[in-house]
């Protein structure tokens, strides 16, 4: 009798560790040796796969990526700007440039993105500039095309762009400047840039909005200078 109880107490002790293995506790046998029931290892069951940690997307990819979807956007936005310009009644239109103005914000984000991952992408920059005139966000334009220019000096639309936003914040030494520039180096860009300042001139002498009439008027008078210049060396070109 004593013998068969000694036998049921061994087995017991060697049942104990199988038990919790089988239940998935840890420390169901073995030495640690980080096998399945080992002291202080983790078991998983059959089938089971740890979760590994994403390998984070490297920069220039994550950026040209941001970059690709920006300029699809962006072509979206003068699609539905064709369409606008096309509708025949006002609901649509309506419609049609409401799908501009949310691609135009897309694309600002996804240019955004681009440059939070490359700063140094100067056509992205370029993009983001020309959305925030689009937008008639002026000073946010001439800070991009700020950083456009000094990635890129000679990009000569930038400059007309920039300048355009120089006229809009009235700032019309620099858009004089700029004018300049450009119509020793791109005649059409500073023909497409005089316009602007004309717009302004005639708006700006239907209501002064803050300008002092002198200044106005020194202006006109530039303006004036600069167009006879230009049509007189345009038969010379």
């Amino acid at each position: 009798m004593r013998r068969i109880l000694i036998g049921c107490l061994v087995l017991a002790a060697w049942m104990g560790p199988q038990a919790a293995f089988a239940q998935g506790y840890p420390g169901g046998g073995g030495m640690g040796n980080g096998m399945p029931g080992g002291r202080g290892s983790m078991s998983t069951a059959p089938g089971d796969e740890i979760p590994s940690t994403p390998t984070p997307e490297k920069p220039d990819k994550a950026a040209a990526k941001a970059y690709a979807a920006g300029v699809k956007s962006l072509n979206k936005a003068h699609e539905y700007e064709d369409a606008a310009a096309k509708a025949p009644n006002p609901d649509k239109k309506n419609a049609a440039l409401e799908k501009v103005a949310d691609s135009y914000g897309r694309a600002l984000d996804q240019f955004t993105e681009a440059l939070s991952n490359k700063g140094d992408m100067v056509e992205a920059w370029n993009y983001v500039g020309d959305i925030h005139l689009h937008f008639g966000a002026y000073g946010e334009a001439v800070d991009d095309y700020n950083h456009t220019l000094a990635l890129k000096p000679d990009l000569e639309q930038a400059v007309e762009h920039r300048a355009e936003a120089h006229v809009a914040l009235d700032r019309l030494e620099d858009a004089k400047a700029a004018y300049m520039s450009l119509f020793n180096h791109s005649r059409p860009l500073a023909d497409q840039l005089m316009v602007v300042m004309q717009k302004w001139l005639e708006s700006h002498r239907a209501a002064a909005n803050g300008m002092r009439a002198a200044d106005i008027d020194d202006f006109g008078k530039w303006v004036q200078e600069r167009e006879g210049i230009a049509k007189q060396t345009a038969s010379t070109q």
